[in-house]
């Protein structure tokens, strides 16, 4: 895409943002629709973040992070972080793109897109994740990414801010996990993407986007059958002060709630063993 109206290009640090700037990670979504109000694109790469910061206390995730790296990422073994297993990469694998896509597109562009099938936003939300960010002035703010996405393409970010990067905490990480991803068609966009993960404490938590405009959570006992996890989690939704299940042309509302559903049942009885994984 030929960006007519960009006139200048400059790091991001330390540049003060003005009206008409946009902030260039990976640019798989920036640099392929017309922005006719930007005039300026100021380029976060230059920053030099370190892409995956893993310590004791939890895993940080630069904004800059590409999906690719994420997806190849491991722990060390001591850790003992079971979601990291295969959660991450099964989260990557659920972006509407090819691997050269994977290769530049960013964690960070990915949640502030803030598209209902945002992978990243399902990845950080259901490991508690919280998100640091950065107004022009340099300030950080921290939002729980599960709280990051108000809506289909909204956020909290204010003018000029900018996301750093998403902490992923250790506590979330020891969880063990599972997912589930349903699409119209077997490369087409997610309409439904479930993520699941049992605290060591007996705690079942379920955080569902795509299917919805913004991340819906539902934490429930371990004892809960998946039948009744399934309905619980669709009454969540229909409790969420928005519209509910989307409706588009990657699913009708009345087909995402029952793979919602179905998808509920088979993740909750993955993770307590109450019947086929499904």
């Amino acid at each position: 895409m030929d960006l007519a109206t960009v006139t200048q290009y400059a790091p991001a640090q330390p540049t003060a943002w003005r009206e008409g700037d946009a902030y260039l990670g990976g640019g798989t979504w920036l640099l392929s629709v017309p922005q006719p109000r930007v005039t300026r694109l100021l380029d976060l790469m230059s920053c030099d973040w370190p892409p995956l910061t893993e310590t004791d206390d939890g895993l940080d995730v630069a904004a800059t992070c590409t999906l690719a790296e994420l997806a190849r990422w491991r722990p060390a073994p001591h850790r003992h972080w079971a979601a990291a297993t295969d959660l991450p990469r099964k989260c990557c694998d659920a972006l509407l793109g090819s691997f050269k896509v994977q290769n530049v597109a960013t964690v960070g562009g990915n949640i502030c897109l803030s598209l209902p099938a945002g992978p990243m936003i399902a990845l950080a939300a259901a490991l508690d994740g919280i998100a640091t960010i950065l107004d022009p002035a340099g300030a950080a703010r921290a939002v729980p990414v599960a709280r990051f996405v108000t809506g289909d393409r909204r956020n909290v970010l204010r003018p000029g801010e900018l996301l750093r990067s998403v902490f992923l905490p250790s506590r979330a990480l020891r969880r063990t996990a599972a997912c589930r991803q349903v699409s119209l068609s077997p490369v087409g966009r997610s309409a439904v993407l479930l993520v699941g993960t049992l605290d060591p404490e007996g705690e079942v938590l379920l955080t569902l986007t795509a299917a919805v405009p913004r991340p819906v959570r539902v934490r429930l006992p371990l004892t809960s059958r998946p039948n009744e996890a399934a309905r619980c989690l669709s009454q969540a939704v229909s409790a969420a002060d928005d519209r509910g299940y989307l409706d588009d042309v990657h699913g009708s509302a009345s087909w995402r709630r029952a793979m919602t559903e179905h998808a509920a049942v088979a993740v909750v009885a993955e993770l307590t063993g109450s019947g086929p994984a499904g």
